[in-house]
Parts: structure tokens; C-alpha cells; sequence
């Protein structure tokens, strides 16, 4: 294949990806009618971005900062101050901030930024051991679902080649919510 030819392969790819993830997300493909799954997210546009071309720390910041009511973030790494200050600001103004947390990744090193959260009065769980949680998703509002590859570290947001896709629209994050709302309760 041509160098072209690939590019293309690859905006297509993602192009379905972020399709196949809004409209099922939390469910593995086939198991929902197709039927059931795009009317999940109707006609909700889709924003595809694109690390280390964009900041996309910058982009995770103005999605938190926009938010009025919830923030419900899934993180296998929350390791970005910028993203870890706009979450706790989010907190201090009223908005109902929930974080879950990868049990091997949410240790020692990530002690501070936990503790920066609690005390702004976000609530942090931690996911019982056992299989890996590798998401790096949350919903804002329950209206606009960040999704896609990048964790919420510097490298992640910032140096590597990763993918940041939002979906926004009134049942954008329905399926989220419904995956969150079971992980949430597996620590209680």
C-alpha cells in the first residue's frame, strides 16, 4: 500500500471505530441489534482528535470546564495535572465529580493527584483487583462522552501517537453511564 492508501486506511478505521464504540459502547459488537445501536447515539456527530498533532490536554480541560452538573471519568491512568486541576475546580464548583480508578495503576505514584481530588470533593474509587480496566473515557453532563486511546498522563495527551474521540448528543453517553454505574458499584 501507498503511504496515502494507509492514511486513508487508518481514517477509515478510526472513522468506524468511534462508530462501533458510540454505538455500543459497553457491549461487545453482535450482541445488541444494529437497529438498537444506532439508535443509541442518533445522529450525534463525532469529533475525532488526533495526539501529538493536537494538545489534547487542552481539549480533555475545556470538555471539564464546560461541565454543570456530573463528570463521571473511567481512567486506567490519571497522571496530567492539567487534567487532574480541571477536575478538582470542577468539583469545588458544584459539579458532582466521580472517578474510577484501574486498581494496578492507582498506587503510590498516583498517591497526590488521589488525594487532590478527595479533598475538592470529587469521590475516587479504586476497582477491585482482578482483570484490568483500560478505559480512558467519562462523560460530561450526561451529553458529551470523551472516548479513544489516550490516557490522561503528559505523554499520553501530549507526545504519543493517540486518539481522542467526543461524541456529544442527548443519549451520547447512555451506554457509558450503564457501563460506569456497574463498575461503580463493584466498590462498594
Amino acid at each position: 500500500m501507498s503511504k496515502r492508501s494507509d492514511v486513508l486506511f487508518g481514517v477509515i478505521l478510526t472513522a468506524f471505530a468511534a462508530w462501533a464504540m458510540a454505538a455500543n459502547f459497553g457491549a461487545p459488537i453482535g450482541r445488541v441489534p444494529v437497529a438498537s445501536r444506532a439508535a443509541d447515539v442518533g445522529a450525534a456527530p463525532v469529533e475525532i482528535h488526533y495526539a501529538p498533532r493536537e494538545n489534547l490536554e487542552r481539549i480533555d480541560v475545556a470538555l471539564i470546564d464546560s461541565a454543570g452538573e456530573s463528570i463521571d471519568i473511567a481512567a486506567y491512568v490519571l497522571t496530567d495535572w492539567a487534567v487532574i486541576d480541571a477536575l478538582a475546580d470542577a468539583a469545588e464548583r458544584g459539579v458532582k465529580v466521580r472517578v474510577w480508578r484501574e486498581s494496578s495503576t492507582a498506587g503510590y505514584s498516583d498517591r497526590d493527584e488521589i488525594a487532590k481530588l478527595a479533598a475538592a470533593g470529587a469521590e475516587v474509587r479504586i476497582k477491585p483487583p482482578g482483570d484490568l480496566m483500560h478505559l480512558k473515557s467519562y462523560c460530561v453532563d450526561g451529553a458529551t462522552l470523551r472516548a479513544g486511546a489516550a490516557n490522561f498522563s503528559t505523554s499520553g495527551l501530549k507526545r504519543q501517537d493517540n486518539d481522542l474521540l467526543i461524541v456529544r448528543g442527548p443519549n451520547a453517553c447512555d451506554r457509558f453511564e450503564a457501563a460506569f454505574a456497574a463498575m461503580w458499584k463493584e466498590a462498594e
